[in-house]
């Protein structure tokens, strides 16, 4: 299986230059698609509902105090599969030019990360997991 790493530096390499919260979001739409196209989970890290969006905690403690990512250190794009490739570019080819504040937008709109935040109020920080249950579900539904 892939690690987190090896997704987020394909997803630089494909973009170029990309906001930390653009990337973000980019790799929970890559495991979510995983999750109903190819029946797995593209990697093991979980993802948190926190208040701008859903965040991985582990790309998070890379990029923190960084705005806009040019390369990503950790991880090798050679790890992934080709059908893990071409879930990650479907992604890209609808998701990849949308700006960080629409995907953003888009994922307080869906069900994954609005379940996981119940109970908070909007802005609250949060550290519930967005489960491949609830994102299968979900995303396998539209």
């Amino acid at each position: 299986m892939a690690s987190i790493h090896d997704v987020a530096k394909y997803i630089i390499k494909k973009t170029g230059p990309i906001t930390a919260m653009k990337l973000q979001k980019l790799v929970y739409y890559c495991q979510a698609w995983s999750l109903v196209w190819d029946e797995k989970p593209l990697f093991k890290n979980k993802i948190e509902a926190w208040a701008n969006g859903p965040v991985s905690p582990t790309l998070y403690e890379e990029h923190r105090g960084c705005f806009r990512l040019s390369k990503w250190a950790l991880g090798e794009t050679k790890n992934l599969t080709q059908d893990e490739k071409d879930t990650i570019d479907s992604v890209l080819k609808y998701y990849g030019d949308k700006s960080s504040q629409w995907l953003s937008d888009l994922t307080h709109q869906e069900l994954p990360w609005k379940d996981a935040r119940k109970g908070l109020m909007p802005g609250e920080r949060g550290s519930e997991v967005i489960s491949h249950a609830s994102l299968a579900e979900y995303y396998g539904s539209l």
